[in-house]
């Protein structure tokens, strides 16, 4: 397959359990596009037939600088529906931390973004479930600047609803307790944990609980808490530090309670006095700077010269009160 409708297929660039999404060329606009596929095992099923293009229908109707766009939408002939969107060529928050550590303010910033792009979804009603740093995309502007957008609104859900299987949707390291227990048990508070669990990534390089399955979530005591990211970089300021744990709280009445409190949380802990020191304050070194040594040197010199003129006057006392 070379084409889907008038888009020229360049390269597939991810693929998952329902759908493969391929970086296309319109030709006509001379323009790079995405377009996502529906799996050929399931185009067939109707529910899922219809759950997929829900995606597109919901993506085109928020229709917001945060949120992937979708431009078009068909069928091929094997009747699998795609729908056409606009490709992030900036890459995602994945590649960037493969890429290198971030800076505090630069990783901070991110979090944020991310937070401002998944309060639009909340507003219409949706709840993402898997945020991960490879759900978090940048688009390029025709000035060069990289907008962070949400992309893949966590539609995997619905699909596995549709598809009359049973499975917890999310990855791991970045989900919310409370996503292993129930498959609808939870609310936009699961998406403000998974914002906090990427923030901490991008500061550390790693999540803040390592997990290979939903199980390992759903064992996981609601006492053991993550470490804060100061811990394995000193220089976090302490009130992101605060900001994260809350977020990361096991029980979701203890987190903010939406994505927009998280992103100001975040906010003014970047702007706080303590964010901006560069590294973290050393201890004052035990070892005499010299001019300590020359002040010592100075004192015991002058305490000696004391002591041997009040040696001398007792002295010459003595020997006076001797001649009497």
């Amino acid at each position: 397959m070379e084409h889907v409708g008038r888009y020229r297929l360049v390269k597939r660039v991810g693929s998952g359990a329902f759908a493969t999404v391929w970086l296309a060329n319109d030709d006509l606009l001379d323009a790079p596009v995405a377009i996502k596929i529906l799996a050929d095992n399931w185009a067939h099923q109707a529910d899922v037939h219809g759950r997929f293009l829900e995606e597109a229908r919901l993506l085109r109707r928020i229709d917001h600088p945060r949120v992937v766009r979708v431009m078009d939408i068909g069928e091929l002939e094997d009747s699998r529906p795609y729908f056409v969107m606009d490709y992030a060529e900036g890459g995602s928050l994945a590649d960037r931390m493969r890429a290198g550590e971030m800076t505090i303010p630069e990783a901070v910033r991110h979090g944020v973004d991310a937070a401002r792009a998944l309060a639009v979804l909340h507003e219409y009603g949706v709840v993402h479930r898997d945020v991960t740093p490879g759900n978090l995309l940048f688009r390029i502007s025709r000035h060069g600047e990289h907008h962070l957008v949400v992309a893949d609104l966590g539609m995997a859900k619905a699909l596995v609803d549709a598809s009359k299987l049973t499975q917890v949707v999310g990855t791991p390291s970045y989900m919310a307790p409370e996503q292993a227990v129930s498959p609808t048990g939870f609310d936009e508070r699961a998406d403000v944990y998974s914002l906090a669990a990427v923030t901490y990534a991008l500061l550390t390089g790693r999540p803040p609980h390592e997990a290979s399955s939903p199980v390992d979530v759903y064992l996981r005591a609601p006492d053991v808490r993550p470490s804060p990211a100061s811990e394995h970089r000193p220089e976090v300021p302490r009130a992101v530090d605060d900001v994260l744990m809350r977020a990361l709280s096991h029980d979701p009445g203890g987190r903010f309670n939406s994505a927009t409190d998280f992103a100001d949380g975040l906010e003014s802990a970047l702007t706080a006095p303590q964010t901006y020191r560069a590294v973290q304050r050393r201890p004052k070194s035990r070892v005499p700077t010299r001019r300590t040594r020359t002040a010592r040197w100075v004192a015991l010199v002058s305490s000696s010269i004391v002591l041997f003129v009040v040696g001398l006057f007792l002295g010459f006392t003595m020997m006076r009160g001797g001649s009497l």
